[in-house]
């Protein structure tokens, strides 16, 4: 059985590092996953990326340790099985407001009797071993996205939900949720609260808690107030950063006379 390296990474009490993917190609996936992250998230809800294309950055990651992530479009349990069923070896679920829809999504992540999820591991055997199905219940990760008011107000119920491996805070849509200019690197009050109390909440359960970051020195921050995973950055954050730091340095040389769009 293959190791699922995030959750070793958790149980030895280390924080983990992850990027999210969102440009529809397995060589993009190939170069990440060969960076070095801890982890990396195929995004189905925000990114470009379909169901076919996942697969073949699944398998992509699948040439190194790097522990491959998918977030979901929706809590639906077709997309979540079939995202397993290819190898994933965790799900991240968006827009989880309360304990049922928490108990709804752990439920299409586990076998009977601990779950719902239907029997069907084609990819999944070949990427983590023949004895996946004995395995799997404890080897993928359910990580529920806390990005809501509701959410918020329900942290607590929804952590107690049985089988949620981790949580995982949306900056961006919590901001928006709590009339908050909305960044991802936050220092409002308001946020800065409501990310203790999560954490906090997360802590006293021994519960990892990840988040979304801008920057290296903001993942940092977060490391060192307790969060166990942080994602920096997106694939496409980073190209568009070192074009634009390329283009920047060439522009500022007083060799380059420029006349043209190219």
């Amino acid at each position: 059985m293959r190791e699922n390296q995030l959750r070793s990474l958790w149980r030895a009490g280390h924080a983990a590092t992850c990027c999210w993917l969102t440009i529809p190609s397995a060589f993009t996936a190939e170069l990440m996953a060969h960076a070095g992250f801890d982890s990396l998230t195929i995004d189905l809800q925000h990114g470009l990326i379909g169901y076919e294309t996942a697969v073949s950055m699944l398998q992509a990651i699948s040439t190194t340790p790097v522990t491959p992530l998918a977030r979901v479009p929706w809590n639906e349990p077709g997309i979540i099985m079939k995202l397993l069923d290819a190898g994933a070896a965790g799900i991240i679920c968006p827009m989880i407001n309360s304990r049922q829809e928490a108990e709804a999504f752990v439920a299409a992540c586990r076998y009977p009797p601990a779950g719902q999820r239907s029997y069907g591991p084609r990819r999944a055997m070949l990427y983590a071993g023949a004895d996946y199905p004995e395995h799997a219940n404890a080897y993928v990760l359910a990580i529920a996205m806390i990005e809501t008011a509701s959410a918020l107000a329900q942290i607590d119920e929804i952590l107690d939900v049985p089988g949620l491996d981790a949580i995982y805070v949306g900056p961006a849509d919590l901001s928006l949720a709590l009339g908050v200019a909305q960044r991802v690197d936050q220092d409002d009050p308001i946020m800065v609260a409501a990310l203790d109390r999560i954490l906090q909440a997360a802590r006293r359960r021994g519960i990892p808690a990840g988040l979304h970051t801008g920057s290296a020195a903001f993942a940092a921050q977060m490391f060192a107030r307790g969060w166990q995973l942080a994602t920096v950055q997106t694939d496409a954050a980073f190209l568009e950063f070192g074009a634009q730091t390329a283009l920047s340095q060439l522009r500022g040389s007083a060799a380059v006379q420029r006349s043209g769009p190219y």
